[in-house]
């Protein structure tokens, strides 16, 4: 058995994620309580007791993700459980780095917190969406996107076999998916998201995360792989990781590459670590032969203790 951990993006959150796990085990406990003295506020309480409204707000969105997911890492570890190959979706990407200690607990702490609060301060002025296109190959759709008259709109996550996600302004995201369904897309979904994320329109947050950046350290690339969102390949001494991450806010994610890479090294078994479903489906749809698991809640991650160490 090989195993592979991916970590979720925005858009996984849920009011109470993580509380069972909170209650039941000490070491995810302290997680939570370690990352709340990083950043001065509680948050379990924000993960646990906040509104849907609050708890989806980017700025605390990505902040509870990445403390769930690195708690749950760490039962998985205490458990014996761990992978030599990691990835996450966006924001996930962050939780990988910090478990293959390409970047320290505290440093990736304060870092989220802050380009979450930059991909919210920094949207550019408008009204802005994104959707789900299914059923539809890659080369239409980036064309597709290209022939659109009323306004900007460009792919912007490569989910999975069968799924981009396109981004861009409201009125350029309709048409588009107008002009996809006559191209002969299954469906087209439009997401609730807040902004053209993964588009040269987050710029300015770009920048001021780039900058931020510049303040932590990075640290050697070691046994433990992490597969970039950019391209999809491993993050190696020879990167200028910080310069990458800073582009990450307006490239595409590569999330479909990433987990071909993954399998194609070996990998036969894939963790989701953190709230939701998401990418298990993902994964699914571009491989059916890999064995795949999510972290969800108590049950599911009993389900792996039971399996994998039996």
């Amino acid at each position: 058995m090989k195993i592979g951990f991916v970590y979720p993006g925005q858009g996984a959150q849920f009011v109470g994620m993580g509380k069972d796990y909170y209650e039941k085990y000490e070491c995810v406990k302290k997680i939570y309580n370690r990352a709340s003295d990083i950043l001065g506020f509680d948050v379990a309480k924000l993960s646990f007791e906040s509104n849907e409204e609050e708890l989806c707000q980017t700025k605390n969105t990505q902040i509870a993700i990445l403390v769930m997911s690195l708690a749950i890492t760490e039962l998985l570890k205490q458990n014996g459980i761990e992978a030599n190959i990691s990835a996450g979706l966006s924001l996930g990407e962050y939780s990988a780095l910090i478990y293959s200690n390409i970047i320290s607990f505290e440093d990736g702490i304060k870092i989220v917190q802050k380009r979450g609060t930059y991909m919210q301060e920094c949207l550019p002025e408008g009204d802005w969406s994104m959707a789900a296109i299914l059923g539809l190959d890659e080369k239409t759709i980036e064309n597709t996107c290209k022939k659109v008259t009323k306004g900007f709109v460009v792919p912007a996550n490569y989910n999975c076999e069968g799924q981009v996600a396109i981004s861009g302004e409201k009125e350029a995201v309709f048409e588009a998916m107008e002009l996809l369904k006559q191209a002969g897309a299954k469906r087209a979904i439009e997401l609730k998201t807040s902004g053209p994320f993964h588009t040269e329109k987050l710029k300015e947050a770009s920048e001021k995360l780039y900058e931020a950046l510049q303040e932590i350290n990075i640290n050697s690339v070691s046994d433990k792989i992490v597969l970039k969102n950019i391209d999809a390949l491993p993050y190696t001494n020879n990167d200028d990781i910080k310069q990458i991450l800073a582009k990450h806010v307006i490239n595409p994610v590569r999330f479909k590459s990433i987990i071909e890479n993954m399998i194609n090294s070996g990998v036969d078994t894939i963790i989701e670590i953190g709230p939701g479903k998401v990418l298990s489906g993902f994964v699914k749809k571009t491989n059916k032969e890999v064995k795949i698991y999510n972290t969800n809640d108590l049950e599911a991650f009993e389900k792996i203790i039971a399996e994998i160490k039996e």
